[in-house]
């Protein structure tokens, strides 16, 4: 796992020792942020069961203005990682449940114009994840929700009340990413608007 470009480009990311971690894929990763763009520039990030910090470190090292990570069982490594891509002064790291430390964002008002969820697949996490964030005022007006899931998980028919899903990107069979915004006055955007892009 590497830094892919920025101010930490090609910086190696260590990975917790003897832990069933699954990092998102350099492949993946990349045409992620090809999607993104400049959108990274000078945003808020939230980075959910962050494991490495691979996906909130890159988008500080592409211009972020600050990334907070959650995760329970690899802080130290996450610590690690921001002090050896120097990113460690625009890093926020909480060692903890991610459904316990949300609540303590959205009490503070804290938001967040992108949100990565990439938690262990087939657990049930992002399906959690994905309602507390619905319920919630932590993704800003203008901000986008990136979840990434197993290819063979489905996401759920309706229940969502401010979040849409605006593209959809499946890597093979193993891996898809759904990007989400919030509902704009008036309802979810038209059928149109939904992308779909085979990588």
């Amino acid at each position: 796992m590497r830094i892919i470009t920025g101010s930490a480009r090609g910086a190696r990311l260590k990975a917790p020792k003897g832990m069933q971690t699954r990092p998102t894929s350099d492949r993946i990763k990349e045409s992620l942020f090809s999607i993104l763009g400049d959108f990274v520039r000078g945003k808020r990030v939230l980075d959910l069961f962050a494991g490495t910090g691979s996906l909130g470190l890159e988008a500080l090292s592409r211009g972020a203005e600050q990334a907070v990570f959650i995760d329970r069982a690899t802080a130290g490594i996450l610590r690690e990682n921001a002090e050896h891509t120097k990113l460690l002064e625009r890093s926020e790291i909480f060692r903890g449940d991610v459904f316990s430390v949300l609540p303590r964002l959205e009490s503070a008002g804290r938001q967040f114009q992108l949100i990565f969820c990439d938690p262990p697949y087939h657990a049930g996490l992002w399906e959690r994840a994905l309602s507390a964030v619905d319920r919630s005022e932590l993704l800003a007006p203008d901000g986008l929700l990136i979840l990434e899931h197993g290819g063979d998980e489905a996401l759920p028919e309706g229940g969502l009340h401010q979040l849409v899903c605006v593209r959809e990107v499946r890597y093979g069979p193993t891996s898809a990413v759904h990007i989400f915004q919030r509902k704009a006055e008036g309802g979810a955007c038209h059928e149109e608007s939904r992308m779909l892009r085979e990588f």
